[in-house]
């Protein structure tokens, strides 16, 4: 029995269907090898969970603010350590910071002086309402 050929095993839409298969894969492989992507060649951004915060000050009042931190960071009680960090920073230490007071809100992308923080420290606080 002799070897028959592609052709004659698939039949011509078959030996199509392969031929622009390999052709597909060889071009998306190229294409990768080149260094062509299909996001335009944009500088991925840092994405950031965005944790809104309500702390009431020791002289009346309260404090409104955003801690940013990386998106992936998922320990609260680190959280929790960078708003305590900055409430110390503004004089305001001893005062309560727990998910009663702090709660994440969203994802969103950081850029600029907000992912040199991020990256630097770990964090990043946006002063809303009374921070002064």
């Amino acid at each position: 029995m002799k070897n028959k050929s592609i052709l004659q095993k698939f039949g011509f839409a078959g030996f199509a269907f392969f031929l622009l298969k390999g052709l597909l894969w060889m071009a998306i492989g190229g294409g990768a090898w080149l260094g062509f992507t299909s996001k335009n060649n944009l500088p991925m951004q840092l994405k950031v969970s965005v944790y809104d915060t309500y702390v009431p000050k020791k002289q009346g009042g309260l404090m409104h603010f955003d801690i940013l931190v990386d998106a992936n960071e998922k320990d609260l009680e680190k959280v929790f350590g960078f708003g305590r960090e900055y409430l110390q920073s503004k004089g305001q230490d001893e005062q309560p910071l727990t998910s009663k007071q702090c709660r994440f809100c969203h994802v969103e992308n950081a850029k600029g002086a907000i992912e040199d923080s991020i990256k630097a420290k770990g964090y990043y606080i946006i002063e809303m309402e009374g921070c002064d």
